[in-house]
């Protein structure tokens, strides 16, 4: 029986992954389950899969639910919270599945105590991508990817040596707005921004696939985790997201990983790697899916994924301040505040504004991170 944690147990990747542990509940005990503010569905969670430990946002939110808790499951709160799941239970491999940079500490703390990372936090990497593969290297550590782009191409090489690729192609769906102008895009609401035509994510990722932003995540990410130039790293536009990502080796050969859109194949091979179990998700057809179509990728239509190769390659304290700033910049218009098109604006002032610092350590990459969502929330 193989014991994990999962860190945002409560979120879209947090409970499809509970749903392949439910499919296979012998195989798995659940160790740590940690949460944001959905606390109601935390207990549910709990009350079915009996954690020892639980983590929440706040110490009001783990005061409010304790005394619902069953005996002999402690509760924590807060990124010591997120720490502590991550670090201080028996689990053998950690799913790192909160949206955003707070996930870095607990990622570090993870490796540190030799567990295994079912990495779907793009931002651990992309902030802190130096500190993370060295940590994960000394340690001996596996990183198995829980993107479907990155699981795609973590299965395509599978046995290939580092040498012969050539490149690398992420695919992209383009989207909520992939077949929109720039014009079109001036009015566009949250409600729009919120309705992706292949996939079932939260709402931060889903404005991040509109805006191309987590497509840039993912080429940073790819760019760490298999140790490719980013000149060597494309992005390619296939509306039906069946092919998920492929690798071009030096012979002209690719291999390509393909498959319905189901979050939860990429989570269960993290899960079960280097085996393969039955999965709850829907056979793919390509009779019936007749035609996959595909398109360069437009930088000037996306202009955040122009953005991101420019962070990647000038490394150093840039990729923080790209993703901090856009993390600011969603919310707001999450909220309302400001307008679709203002995200990209927003990454791009306080881009201007950041005086990059190479090779920087965890403090430095933590006080750019702080001073670009400030300079955000502001502008």
């Amino acid at each position: 029986m193989k014991k994990i944690s999962i860190l945002g147990s409560t979120g879209s990747i947090g409970t499809q992954t509970l749903d392949v542990v439910r499919m296979h509940r012998e195989e798995f005990q659940v160790e740590g389950l940690a949460a944001g503010s959905n606390s109601d569905l935390l207990l549910q969670q709990v009350k079915e899969f009996a954690p020892r430990k639980v983590s929440v946002a706040s110490k009001e939110l783990a005061d409010k639910i304790r005394h619902e808790l069953p005996a002999g499951t402690e509760i924590y709160y807060g990124r010591e919270g997120l720490v502590e799941i991550a670090a201080g239970t028996d689990a053998e491999l950690v799913v790192t599945a909160v949206v955003g940079s707070m996930g870095l500490p607990s990622t570090l703390a993870a490796i540190e105590e030799g567990k295994t990372i079912g990495l779907a936090n793009k931002e651990t990497l992309v902030t802190a991508g130096h500190l993370v593969t060295a940590r994960a290297a000394a340690k001996g550590v596996k990183l198995l990817p829980i993107d479907s782009e990155h699981s795609a191409i973590f299965q395509c090489l599978n046995g290939e040596r580092q040498e012969d690729i050539e490149r690398i192609t992420l695919t992209a769906s383009g989207g909520s707005f992939r077949d929109y102008t720039r014009e079109q895009l001036v009015h566009v609401t949250v409600e729009d921004a919120l309705k992706h035509p292949n996939w079932s994510m939260g709402a931060k990722i889903t404005i991040d696939s509109a805006t191309m932003v987590n497509k840039g995540l993912e080429v940073m990410e790819a760019h760490w985790l298999y140790q490719i130039p980013y000149d060597n790293i494309s992005v390619l536009l296939h509306p039906e997201s069946i092919i998920h990502s492929f690798v071009e080796f030096r012979d002209s050969s690719i291999i390509a990983q393909l498959g319905n859109p189901d979050m939860r194949v990429p989570i269960q091979y993290a899960l079960t790697y280097p085996e393969r179990w039955s999965s709850p998700a829907p056979r793919l057809s390509l009779a019936e899916a007749g035609k996959l179509h595909f398109r360069e990728m437009d930088l000037e239509r996306f202009p955040c994924l122009r953005l991101a190769y420019e962070c990647g390659k000038m490394g150093g304290t840039a990729p923080t301040v790209f993703n901090a700033a856009n993390e600011i910049a969603v919310a707001r218009f999450l909220r309302s505040e400001i307008s679709f098109l203002r995200i990209e604006e927003i990454i791009e002032e306080v881009l201007h504004g950041h005086d990059n610092t190479p090779e920087p350590a965890l403090e430095t990459i933590e006080e750019s991170d702080r001073l670009a969502r400030e300079l955000a929330s502001r502008l």
